[in-house]
């Protein structure tokens, strides 16, 4: 994938020292492609997150690297070098990671919640910092839901409170009224009262991710490796025929005319389909 890099030159040490010194949690980074003195190249590993920004409709891709936005055929590099286990955009525009920093940042290890509100130039620590590292991470216009461990949510950003789960969570999802799903091995479950209490729904094949596209579309990538769609909030389910495999990240929304668009991460490849996987196109790769 190509790749340019928006922060000033550093060099190759100081770039692979970065990808080097990002701290682990399952998952280990390969080295960087440092950046030349005409073109800066960054060899993105590990996307843990695709989502589009709810304001300008630009792809962000969550890596090991950090954050990139696409800009016409290339990735931008925006902001520091961390590890981005977690990441979300909320509808407001803010964004939500978490995970671990590189050497040059002034961040906790791990990373706890930060958020951006300059569309991730800039982080800050909003609570446990040292203290979480949210692999599962979702957020709505009230609450942010994480996990790192203990499945917890927050009204505030600041103070959270431990709820429970029938399972680890691998994915969770908001949606923008605060519906919660979470996909664990005993199901795909759904809590209106920010993870409190949980009921269990039924997609015709089990879900490994799972994505909100509007308050009453879900949108879940099966055991399958197909794609099941929901419009209203997950009590029926249409199934699609195609096999698209094994994602790592899914995502879902609106385009301007209203078509349901779902992006996926699959290998090192981002694709977006806009008819239940029937035909597929490449974004990233």
């Amino acid at each position: 994938m190509s790749t340019r890099e928006s922060r000033p030159h550093r060099g190759l040490a100081a770039v692979a020292a970065a990808a080097l010194g990002l701290a682990l949690a399952g998952c280990a980074p390969t080295a960087d492609k440092g950046p030349s003195d005409t073109e800066a190249g960054i060899a993105i590993t590990h996307i843990h997150a695709a989502v589009r920004d709810p304001g300008s409709g630009d792809l962000l891709l969550a890596t090991h690297q950090g954050l990139f936005r696409q800009d016409g055929a290339d990735l931008v590099a925006v902001g520091p070098v961390m590890d981005l286990m977690g990441f979300t955009v909320d509808a407001d525009g803010t964004y939500y990671a978490s995970g671990h920093p590189g050497l040059q940042t002034d961040l906790p290890e791990p990373l706890g919640l930060i958020t951006s509100r300059d569309r991730g130039v800039s982080w800050t620590v909003a609570s446990r910092g040292g203290e979480s590292d949210f692999h599962a991470l979702t957020a709505s216009t009230s609450t942010v839901t994480g996990y790192d461990g203990t499945l917890r949510t927050s009204s505030d950003r600041r103070t959270w409170q431990e709820r429970p789960i029938a399972a680890p969570p691998r994915a969770l999802a908001a949606s923008p009224d605060g519906t919660l799903l979470a996909t664990t091995e005993a199901g795909l479950l759904r809590s209106t009262d920010d993870g409190a209490t949980w009921s269990t729904l039924t997609p015709p094949e089990p879900a490994v991710l799972v994505a909100w596209a509007d308050t009453s579309t879900v949108v879940a990538l099966t055991t399958g490796g197909r794609i099941a769609t929901s419009t209203d909030a997950g009590q029926s389910w249409t199934l699609g025929a195609t096999v698209l495999g094994e994602a790592g990240a899914l995502s879902a929304g609106r385009t301007s005319d209203g078509a349901l668009e779902v992006i996926a991460v699959v290998g090192d490849t981002v694709i977006r389909t806009l008819d239940e996987g029937a035909t597929t196109e490449v974004l990233v790769g």
